[in-house]
């Protein structure tokens, strides 16, 4: 090997290796480094590809597993709604403050009570619905769930419930229908963290249909059975019963929201609270006499009938912050005649508001017209009231059939005395019969009907038939029942009524007042047993005392009278009479020598 050989050598493998000079025959890029570069990018893009899919595919998972999560989440809240019964919501969710006002609008025989209840009114949904938040006993799980929950609560914020009837029944032995109820749409607010006070309860105000039963006995019977218990316990039962979601006006997405239950029935029992003026409760609720007051009553003839008018109180148990305006009201009084209900009269309240602690109540009618067979028990009642005693009438409403309550009529007080200075004018007292064995009296019977303050009406006394005791001087003031009192001497009582006459005089502070005078004619007059010595002394001082004797008289009367304006449909006049019966009085008479 040469020099030059090995200096070559040498130089080949100390110098670094260059590229042969390019001709035209060479590419523009060089092959091999091309292949690297597109070989990198390609992996990197490969590696971005990859990255974006797993970034698809772990979204896409989350919002499925997110979707899947709410709509079980919303399934379980849904199937927990749908699971709520109407008994869960009444006792544990709803709440309810008032009445605060009670307006009755209208009332019709035909329809019923229309009435407008203000109160206030909200539901704890999240009480009922388990989303009320627990401290002590939630984890992360729960406190999600239930923060979604209240969250959809709030988004929902209220829900209507569509107009529905109800009957409500008597839980007392046999259910008993007590009245049909009628409601309007309400809406409902929903609430998920319920304050300890009623603060956060909406107003409401809200139109009902009140249709209560043509069965009034049972309406009573129940008043009286709940009383007594303490408690009121009714079912209200439902055909159907449709909630939605939001507003009565909302048309969005919460209104699509609906829940529908058919054949809903709830049972209630509520305790009956203490109200002013009544017994507390648990015991027997007092009777109608004992709750209403009559003030004033009276009576005065018209042409065609008898206008009634009067004012009375009753016991007022609603509590002061309940309004209630009620309108004219129609009433049937009826009378009594061995539990058969006679009706007399037609009575109307004016319209009034509640006041405390009683209830003023004015009343305005007339008296019905009259058959002929109703006048002995009309004739008892005007007796029994004249003679200071109370009378069994029936109160009837027009607007609800067959509601009625039994009760007294109370008398007046002081009690009226009705026949004032009775006297016998002209009396004589001669022997008459066989032999002249027995006594007769002769004379004119004169009185003073003074009828009771506030009836003043006309009328005619028509027939009279007393029955007397005569006494020798003033009759006592103290009589012992049973036993013939003391000074009485002889007993006068004519065989039939004695025609009468009468005429009005003017009125005094009291009602009217009529003059009236009665024949008699030999009527016997009959020595009362073991009565003859006093007869005798009797007798004695009217032949030799100069002005002759004073004789006492007592006893009762019956009288006959026609009353101007009482209407009466049939019957003969007779017919139409009032026989008022035991109407006491007592009077004096001087029997001077010419009596005998």
């Amino acid at each position: 090997m040469s020099g030059d050989d090995h200096s070559l050598r040498l130089d080949k493998g100390k110098q670094r290796a260059t590229a042969p000079e390019p001709d035209e025959r060479a590419p523009l890029l060089g092959g091999p480094s091309l292949r690297v570069l597109n070989d990198e990018e390609h992996t990197h893009h490969s590696r971005r590809r990859l990255w974006s899919k797993l970034c698809a595919v772990f979204v896409v998972s989350f919002l499925l597993c997110t979707v899947l999560f709410l709509s079980l989440l919303v399934y379980s809240y849904r199937a927990r709604a749908e699971h709520l019964t109407p008994e869960d919501v009444i006792n544990r969710g709803l709440y309810v403050a008032g009445p605060d006002r009670v307006d009755v609008l209208n009332i019709t025989a035909e329809e019923g009570i229309w009435v407008r209840v203000d109160g206030r009114i909200g539901v704890d949904a999240g009480l009922l619905m388990d989303v009320r938040r627990d401290e002590e006993e939630d984890g992360f799980f729960d406190e999600v769930k239930k923060g979604l929950g209240r969250w959809g609560i709030r988004r929902l914020r209220t829900v209507t419930v569509d107009s529905m009837t109800a009957e409500i029944l008597s839980q007392y032995g046999q259910p008993i229908l007590l009245a049909t109820v009628t409601t309007a749409p309400v809406e409902l607010p929903l609430t998920v963290d319920r304050p300890r006070d009623l603060s956060w309860l909406t107003n409401i105000s809200i139109p009902i249909l009140i249709q209560p039963t043509r069965n009034g006995s049972a309406l009573l019977d129940f008043a009286r059975h709940s009383w007594r218990d303490g408690f009121a316990n009714i079912r209200a039962a439902v055909n159907h019963v449709q909630v939605h979601g939001g507003g009565l006006t909302d048309n969005g997405w919460r209104s699509r929201l609906r829940l529908d239950r058919p054949n809903v029935c709830v049972n209630v029992r509520k305790k009956i609270p203490e109200l002013p003026g009544l017994p507390s409760p648990g015991e027997d609720f007092p009777p109608a006499e004992d709750l209403v007051t009559l003030k004033t009553f009276s009576v005065s003839s018209t042409n065609e009938s008898l206008r009634l008018d009067a004012l009375a109180t009753f016991v007022n148990p609603v509590p002061p912050n309940i309004h209630f305006a009620a309108p004219e009201l129609p009433f049937i009084i009826s009378l009594l005649n061995e539990s058969i209900a006679l009706p007399v009269a037609s009575i109307h309240t004016n319209p009034f508001n509640l006041t405390h602690p009683n209830i003023t109540l004015s009343l305005f009618g007339s008296v019905l017209p009259l058959p002929s067979t109703v006048t002995p028990v009309l004739s008892s009642f005007l007796s029994r009231y004249l003679s200071g005693q109370s009378n069994p009438v029936q109160i009837a409403s027009l607007l609800l059939s067959d509601l009625s309550v039994d009760t007294f009529f109370p008398a007046p007080h002081p009690k009226p005395q009705i026949l004032r200075d009775v006297t016998i004018r002209d009396m004589k007292i001669m022997p008459s019969g066989p032999g002249g064995n027995a006594i007769a009296a002769s004379g004119t019977v004169f009185a003073r009907a003074v009828l009771p303050k506030g009836m003043d009406v006309s009328l005619s006394v028509n027939r009279v038939w007393p029955d007397v005791l005569v006494y020798d001087g003033e009759v006592p003031d103290v009589r012992e029942d049973g036993e013939l009192p003391e000074g009485a001497f002889a007993h006068i009582k004519p065989e039939d009524w004695l025609l009468s006459e009468s005429h009005e005089e003017a009125p005094g502070e009291e009602g009217a007042v009529f003059a009236v005078t009665a024949r008699i004619e030999d009527v016997p007059l009959e020595v009362l047993p073991g009565r003859e010595k006093e007869f005798s002394h009797f007798v004695s001082k009217v032949i030799w005392g100069p002005s002759g004797a004073l004789a006492g008289v007592q006893g009762v009367a019956a009288v006959a009278v026609k009353v101007h304006g009482l209407p009466f449909s049939n019957g003969t006049e007779q017919d139409s009479e009032m026989e008022l019966t035991d109407l006491p009085f007592r009077g004096r008479v001087r029997i001077g020598k010419k009596g005998l």
